[in-house]
Formats: C-alpha cells, structure tokens, sequence
C-alpha cells in the first residue's frame, strides 16, 4: 500500500503592531519581519489586514468631517502596488525566500482598496486582489473589488467561503485588523461579533469546513499610539492588544496561539496532506455536497467604468 509523501510546509503568521499612517516606516516593518520570517526558515508567511499603513479605527469613532484630516493622511501612506515601495518588499521576498501574503490599503489613483498580494519566492506578484466588499463604515473610505477579486474571501460573506472551499485551498490566511474584547462597560452598545474572540472563531470554522490549515495573522495596538490613533478615551478601547494571532489544522484544531498584547511570529511545521485526512470525514464541495440541490453561480470577470470599443477595421 502507497501511502502519500509528505508535503512539509513551515508557515508563519504575524502578529504586530503597524507603522501607524507611515508609509516608509510600514515598509521597513515588513522587510524586517521577511528577515526574521526567513532566518527560522519559514515557507509560508501572512501579515494582518491593512498592515501598511495600520486599521484606522478612527472612522467608527468620528465623524467624516472630523475624520477628514486623519484619511488625508492615510491616503498619501497607504501603498500602490506599483511603486517602489512594493518593489522593495517583493526584493525582500526574494531574499528571503518565502512566499508572501501582504495586506494593506492600496492607493490606486484618487480612490483606496483593501487589498492583498500574493508574493512568489521569486519575488514575483502572482495575484493581486480588492476586497469585494468592505465592512460597513470601511465602504465610506474603500472602494469594492470585482470578479477578478475571488479567488481569495471575507469570512462573514458565506457564498465567498464556499467559493474558496472549491478551489481546493491548502493554506488561508486570513487577516485581521486590532480587534478587543468587549468591555463590560460597553455592554451590548458593541456588538460581540467585532470582536477578537468571535473573529478568531470564523477563522476556526473556515479550518474545520475548508479542510485546511489557517493562519490568523493580527495587528495590536499599544498604548502609546492611542493618540495617533484618535482611539483616546474610546469607551470600547480598554487597554492595549488586541491581537488574537493562531495557526488552526485541517481540523479546526489550535496548533499555536499567542498572547494578545505581544508583536511576534508564529510557526508551525504542518504536513499538507493532512487536509486529505480531514476531507474522508467532511469535503462540503465533494461527497458531502449536493450540486443537484443546491449550487453556487461565479461571475470571475472584473466590471470596468470605462470599456474601449474595438477599432473599426480599415
């Protein structure tokens, strides 16, 4: 009997603050964090969402008119894709040798995305993407991504993790903004589901239902960056943290956790074929799906504000 060979990956989720609202600052960060990822070897690394230049918690907690200087200030520090700035990252990779999944506010034109590339070992962006639809107050600073945005997912969009079920996922990593626990205080005036702990369970789930291993790479705040923040005397902002970083197995299982208000890297050695394992039990796209009852449509082609029309032939 054959048994398969193992596919070994060393993956590495990280779990830090950001540069908050600078640009060069947060590019330096991440060629720092390669350097570390790459010295203990890591095959795989995921950073948290908009980690260039930092989550602006401060659109939850102003108004737009009085948030308008603070967003100036974001846009001209969030990242173009192509700029310099990202040359540099996409050199560190290389040099590093580790496959890359960055999240940051992409600055394209007048406009912002939340977006993410996918970096190869040779440097190389092999896929680049928008989120397909940013998270409540997120959509008065952030446009939308299209078609061509899916084949990664928003965790709280079902559809979307279905989608990505299909393409027979080996690693996710999912990132997350600073993300506290809910103050007694507060009570249910902050609902539970933004919350580090409801957040890390959706992650959770996508491990069990994807069959898949899952990196959960997070940001955290310290205290003295509140002001920088505009988070000063925010009620629902108690303390510093906010980080819920972990790696979960093809089973759901926690392999490796990390505490709250601590900057560092995960690391886990995991054995890919382990999904295969977990699928025998549960493979919601395979023997465990019903396509004659239930199926799912998939527009991959991008909309566009402007079409060319074809040059009329001579």
């Amino acid at each position: 009997m054959t048994a398969p060979a193992e596919r070994r990956v060393r993956v590495a989720a990280v779990q830090a603050e950001p540069a908050w609202n600078d640009l060069q600052g947060g590019v330096n960060k991440v060629i720092s964090l390669l350097g570390d990822a790459g010295k203990e070897g890591a095959n795989v690394v995921g950073f948290p969402e908009v980690f260039i230049p930092g989550y602006p918690w401060s659109i939850f907690t102003a108004t737009p008119l009085d948030n308008a200087p603070f967003m100036e200030e974001y846009f001209h520090n969030s990242l173009a894709v192509d700029s310099d700035e990202m040359r540099r990252i996409q050199a560190a990779v290389k040099e590093n040798g580790t496959f890359c999944v960055l999240r940051f506010s992409e600055r394209h034109q007048g406009s912002l995305y939340i977006s993410q590339v996918f970096i190869n070992t040779d440097g190389q962006i092999v896929h680049h993407r928008r989120k397909t639809k940013p998270t409540h107050v997120e959509r008065a600073y952030w446009g939308t991504g299209e078609g061509d945005s899916l084949k990664c997912v928003e965790h709280t969009q079902p559809l979307l993790r279905y989608y990505k079920y299909q393409q027979d996922v080996d690693i996710h990593v999912p990132s997350w903004p600073v993300l506290s626990d809910r103050p007694e205080s507060v009570g249910s005036r902050w609902p539970y589901f933004i919350t580090g702990d409801m957040s890390s369970r959706l992650s959770q789930v996508m491990a069990f239902e994807g069959a898949c291993f899952v990196l959960v790479c997070t940001q955290v705040l310290s205290e003295e960056n509140f002001d920088k923040n505009k988070v000063r005397g925010v009620e629902h902002i108690q303390g510093t943290g906010g980080g819920f970083s972990a790696i979960f197995g093809p089973g759901g299982e926690p392999i490796s956790t990390m505490p709250s208000d601590k900057e560092g890297i995960l690391y886990a050695n995991v054995d890919v074929n382990d999904k295969l394992r977990a699928k025998q039990w549960l493979d919601v796209v395979g023997h465990y799906s019903r396509p004659d009852m239930l199926s799912l449509r998939v527009n991959t082609h991008p909309s566009k504000p402007v079409f060319f029309a074809e040059e009329p032939e001579k």
